[in-house]
C-alpha cells in the first residue's frame, strides 16, 4: 500500500522533533558559583522607617553574587541583595536551585527563569524565592551581552548613551542638616543631575525645614523627596499640598508600597508626580500599580522583582502606559535598563556598592554614562572576595563544594 502524504492538519498535530544540540546552541553552563558577601556601611543609615520605630539603623548590605561559566569559557556575573533580614535565605534558596542550571544553554534565559521558579514553586513566584533567582538571571543577561560583545544596554536596544541621575545617599535622616547641605554641594560638583532627600519624620515641621533648606541651597536644581511609606493617606495629602511650593520632581513612597488605591487617589489629588514601586517583588505587583493609575514614576528594582527577565516585562508595560521610570538602587544594573527605556528615565546614584567592583561609572553634566564594556561592565573586586563569608560551587557533574 502506498503511503499517502499527511494533510496539513495532521502535520500540525504532530510534535516537533526534539532540537539537536547544534540547533539549540553548542555552549552549555558548566559551573555556577554563589557567594554571600556582607558589605559594611561607613556609618549606620536611618530613614523614616527607623525614626518611626519600625526598623533599626542599617549597618550593612547582604549581597548574593552569582558567577556562571560555560563550556566555551564565557562568564556572567550577577547579584541580588538584602537590607537587614533575608540575605541568608536568598543564599540558601539559590544554593538549592543552582544545580538546575548545569547543562543548560545560557541563552535560553526566559526558559531557565521559568524552570528555576518551578524548582521552588512551593515558596511562590515573588519575594525571597525570585530574588534568589535574580542574581542568576542577571548573570545570564551579562553573559549573553558579553557573548555578543555589547554593553547590555546595546543588546537590549538603547535609546540613549547616558541617563539623568540623582543622588540619594547624601540625604538620609541620620545625616545632620548641615552635612546634608555639604553633601548636596559635593554631589552637584561631581556632576549629579538631581538630589533626593528623606522625609517622613514624626514631626512634619522638621521635614519641611529640611526641604526648605535644601531647596534654598539648590535654587531651581531638580529635587525629590522620599517618605519611605511612613505617611497615612490623610497625612500624605496634607504634606503633598504643602510640598507643592518646592517644585519637586516627585514625592516617593508617600504611602504603604502595596496601597495602589491610595497612591492612585493621591496622584489625582496632587500636582507633584508620585513615585513608588521599589519594594514590590514581582511584575504582577507593578502591573497593579500601573492599572490603577497609581504612579507617575515607576521604580522597579531588578534584584527585587526576580531579575532582568521580569524587569523587561515591567518596562514594556510602563512604556505602553506612558509612565516614566526611575529604577531603585543598583545603578550598575539599572543604568543599562534605563538606557533602553523609551521615555526619558532617571537612575539613582548610590556609592555604597562601589567597593564591590573594580570599575566605576562616570557622570557628566547631570547624566550617568553607559559604559562601553561588554555585558554589565563590572567585575568583582578583591575587597568583595575578602568580605565573602559563604560560597558554594556547583560543577559540571552537579557536585556541590562549600567554602566559608
Amino acid at each position: 500500500m502506498t503511503a499517502q502524504p499527511a494533510s496539513d492538519s495532521e502535520t500540525s498535530r504532530r510534535p516537533s522533533p526534539a532540537p539537536t544540540r547544534a540547533a539549540a546552541g553548542a555552549d552549555r553552563i558548566s559551573e555556577v558559583t554563589l557567594s554571600r558577601v556582607d558589605l559594611p556601611l561607613a556609618s549606620p543609615i536611618s530613614d523614616a522607617k527607623v525614626l518611626t520605630g519600625r526598623q533599626k539603623p542599617l549597618t550593612s548590605v547582604s549581597m548574593l553574587f552569582a558567577e556562571i561559566r560555560t563550556e566555551e569559557g564565557l562568564e556572567g556575573v550577577g547579584y541580588t541583595y538584602s537590607k537587614r533580614a533575608g540575605g541568608f535565605g536568598q543564599y540558601a534558596h539559590a544554593q538549592e536551585i543552582a544545580p538546575e542550571l548545569i547543562g543548560e544553554d545560557p541563552s535560553d534565559i526566559q526558559r531557565i527563569w521559568t524552570k528555576l521558579v518551578w524548582a521552588g514553586a512551593s515558596v511562590g513566584r515573588s519575594g525571597l524565592a525570585t530574588q534568589a533567582i535574580a542574581a542568576i538571571d542577571i548573570a545570564l543577561w551579562d553573559l549573553k551581552a558579553k557573548r555578543a560583545g555589547l554593553p547590555l544596554a546595546k543588546l537590549l536596544g538603547a535609546h540613549r548613551d547616558a541617563v539623568d541621575c540623582y543622588n540619594t545617599s547624601g540625604g538620609f535622616l541620620s545625616t545632620p542638616l548641615d552635612q546634608v547641605l555639604e553633601n548636596t554641594r559635593a554631589a552637584r560638583a561631581s556632576g549629579i543631575g538631581g538630589i533626593k532627600i528623606k522625609v517622613g519624620q514624626p514631626d512634619w515641621r522638621a521635614d519641611l525645614a529640611r526641604v526648605a533648606a535644601v531647596r534654598e541651597e539648590l535654587g531651581d536644581f531638580p529635587l525629590m523627596v522620599d517618605a519611605n511609606q511612613q505617611w497615612n493617606r490623610s497625612t500624605a495629602v496634607r504634606m503633598g499640598r504643602v510640598l507643592e511650593e518646592f517644585d519637586l520632581i516627585w514625592i516617593e513612597e508617600p504611602l504603604d508600597a502595596y496601597d495602589a488605591t491610595g497612591h492612585a487617589d493621591l496622584a489625582r489629588e496632587l500636582a507633584t508626580p508620585i513615585a513608588t514601586g521599589e519594594m514590590l517583588t514581582s511584575a504582577a505587583e507593578h502591573e497593579e500599580l500601573i492599572r490603577a493609575g497609581a504612579v507617575d514614576f515607576m521604580q522597579p528594582d531588578a534584584a527585587r522583582v526576580g531579575g532582568i527577565t521580569p524587569f523587561l516585562k515591567i518596562m514594556a508595560r510602563g512604556q505602553q502606559a506612558g509612565i516614566r521610570m526611575a529604577p531603585h538602587f543598583a545603578m550598575e544594573i539599572h543604568l543599562h535598563l534605563a538606557a533602553a527605556y523609551e521615555i526619558d528615565p532617571w537612575v539613582e546614584h548610590f556609592d555604597w556598592l562601589q567597593p564591590l567592583f573594580d570599575e566605576r561609572l562616570e557622570i557628566e553634566d547631570g547624566r550617568m554614562l553607559v559604559p562601553g564594556r561588554p555585558g554589565l561592565g563590572f567585575t568583582i573586586s578583591d575587597q568583595a572576595r575578602a568580605w565573602t563569608d559563604q560560597s558554594v560551587r556547583v560543577d559540571a557533574d552537579g557536585r556541590t563544594t562549600l567554602s566559608g
